[in-house]
């Protein structure tokens, strides 16, 4: 598609021409999101890469004397690529939380779209991939489109020095931006060029482990006897829940936390009433909105995973945990993880003695969507199957990770008074699965289920403490990251609540003593990020030789019926 150079062009038609080319593919590359949702929003900024790629295209058109239909193609093709990061890369944070990461988002794309087949009605599903094809094409067609009209108007010699000159001086502006002396970008996007070169980057440290061997820096040393969890009564069993999507923003965002203060108080109450105590601190996730596992495994390991590319190299490691820490000290290890749909060979890494995923909890009731297994029902077949203290056992060291408070926070199981019941085939009624079931999906509009779903949670816990969980128990509850910033807001921290339960003083006395308060209101100042919450517990799992933690001022832990309201 070769195209020679017009005998005397008229300059108006050509500046439309190149104008309106130059602008279709520019708007294709600044939009920004629009907030809350998973819209676009154009915006009346400049792409510093377009401006380079329109130099690299005239440079091509004068070597070539034109544009090749195939080259055309190719080009629209890539356009159209960078177009679709573009788009990744504005509204991750905005709906996730988080920065996009290709090789790690990928790996868990399909699972996405499994659960979001579950969420929708399958022809709903068919007219969205549709739609999505049919948009993409209509994309290429555009850009190229655009593409080969630039093409045809850089033929023209006499605008090329002029061209030339605008891109040196944008680049001069560019790269002249001194952060917090001297704004220069302030009519530019955010460049496309520093996201790529960062999933370059992850992508190169997996492909090349030995590279960044050092990346995760020291394990805790694991070396106490757990001393601190034996009582009069033995040792204790420590039930170690991640609360799925429970985040700071429950207590930071007014709303949020004057939604759920009735609940939380229920739950204060209930603590109190059996006999326990609760404390609570702030940590920072190592994740925002998603990726569960990297939260699990930091606590677990004691270890930073923010990186997610850390994540894979510490499961190929031979790091110890704290799952063959209590092994090692005569407990039952069992890691329960009903959201866990597929064979997961890298779970060996922790040491579970038992790790039950969905099929191997052996829950008998109805689906409750994607998460088919309500968190109540888990925790009732949790009890029944490991912390039942009818009989004479080791103690038990537990993790389970909850899934009923998951994005999209729908359907929300009732919550069943008779436990004995959810580890049966009749678990719920035909009419509650499907009236929960039947309860309207809402993407856009997240918070009113999620409220609903922490509540739910909230009144599980209360009810599990107060009339089954054995004794002596130790329940150290932490979320395992905020929720998406659909419903935790722009801006929000990644910080999440942790809350410990005992009814042993000594305890809950050396944790207030590391940064907890009374209560289950947190602190506003996190403790450290996720890793250092392992220490603090290490430490407080170990009893002090002379009674007291050393240099730690005693602090008796208030009844908790004194506590503040909704703490």
């Amino acid at each position: 598609m070769s195209v020679a150079e017009p005998a005397r062009p008229a300059l108006a038609p050509w500046l439309l021409r190149f104008g309106l080319a130059f602008a279709l593919l520019n708007a294709l590359l600044t939009f920004e999101n629009r907030w809350p949702g998973f819209g676009v929003l154009a915006m009346p900024r400049l792409s510093f890469e377009l401006c380079l790629a329109v130099v690299a295209l005239m440079g091509w058109v004068a070597w070539r004397g034109g544009l090749s239909r195939r080259a055309a193609t190719a080009l629209a093709l890539g356009f159209v690529a960078l177009v679709a990061v573009r788009y990744a890369d504005v509204t991750a944070p905005a709906v996730l939380g988080r920065p996009v990461n290709v090789y790690w988002d990928g790996r868990h794309a399909a699972e996405l779209a499994r659960a979001a087949a579950q969420a929708v009605p399958a022809w709903q599903m068919a007219a969205a991939l549709s739609a999505l094809l049919l948009g993409a094409l209509l994309l290429t067609g555009i850009a190229r489109a655009a593409i080969v009209a630039l093409a045809q108007c850089l033929v023209w010699t006499r605008p090329r020095p002029w061209l030339l000159a605008g891109a040196a001086a944008f680049t001069l502006s560019f790269v002249a931006y001194v952060p917090g002396q001297r704004d220069t970008r302030w009519f530019f996007s955010l460049p496309l060029a520093p996201t790529l070169w960062h999933q370059a980057q992850l992508l190169s440290r997996l492909w090349w482990p030995g590279a960044s061997g050092s990346a995760l820096g020291a394990s805790p040393a694991f070396g106490g006897d757990l001393s601190g969890l034996v009582g009069p009564h033995g040792p204790a069993d420590v039930l170690l829940v991640f609360a799925e999507s429970y985040g700071a923003s429950s207590f930071d965002q007014p709303a949020q936390a004057a939604a759920l203060a009735a609940p939380r108080e229920a739950l204060r109450q209930a603590i109190h009433a059996s006999g326990r105590h609760v404390i609570s601190a702030r940590v920072t996730a190592p994740t925002f909105g998603g990726a569960s596992w990297l939260s699990h495994a930091s606590l677990l390991a004691g270890v930073n995973t923010a990186n997610p590319a850390d994540h894979d190299l510490l499961l190929a490691s031979q790091r110890p945990t704290l799952v063959r820490h209590f092994a090692r000290h005569g407990y039952r290890t069992v890691g329960w993880m009903p959201g866990l749909k597929r064979p997961w060979p890298e779970g060996a890494f922790y040491g579970f003695d038992r790790l039950a995923d969905d099929a191997g909890i052996g829950y008998r009731g109805p689906d409750f969507g994607y998460w088919r297994i309500p968190d109540q029902a888990a925790l009732a077949l949790l009890q029944a199957q490991e912390l039942e203290r009818a009989v004479q056992r080791s103690p038990r060291f537990a993790v389970f990770a909850t899934t009923s408070t998951h994005a999209p926070f729908q359907p929300i199981a009732p919550f069943v008074a008779d436990w004995g019941r959810l580890t049966r085939p009749d678990a719920y009624t035909p009419a509650q699965a499907a009236a929960a079931l039947a309860a309207p999906l809402s993407v856009m509009q997240p918070l009113p289920p999620y409220l609903d779903s922490l509540r739910y949670q909230f009144a599980w816990l209360a009810d599990y403490l107060q009339q089954l969980a054995p004794r002596p128990l130790v329940m150290v509850i932490v979320g395992d990251h905020q929720a998406p910033a659909l419903v935790s807001g722009p801006g929000a921290s990644w910080d999440v609540p942790v809350h410990v339960v005992s009814d042993d003083p000594a305890l809950l006395q050396r944790l207030l003593g590391s940064g907890f308060v009374p209560g289950l209101a947190p602190p506003a100042q996190a403790l450290g990020p996720m890793h250092w919450l392992t220490r603090v517990l290490l430490k407080a799992f170990d009893a002090p030789g002379a009674g007291e933690t050393p240099g730690v001022e005693h602090v008796a832990v208030p009844d908790a019926a004194h506590s503040a309201p909704g703490s």
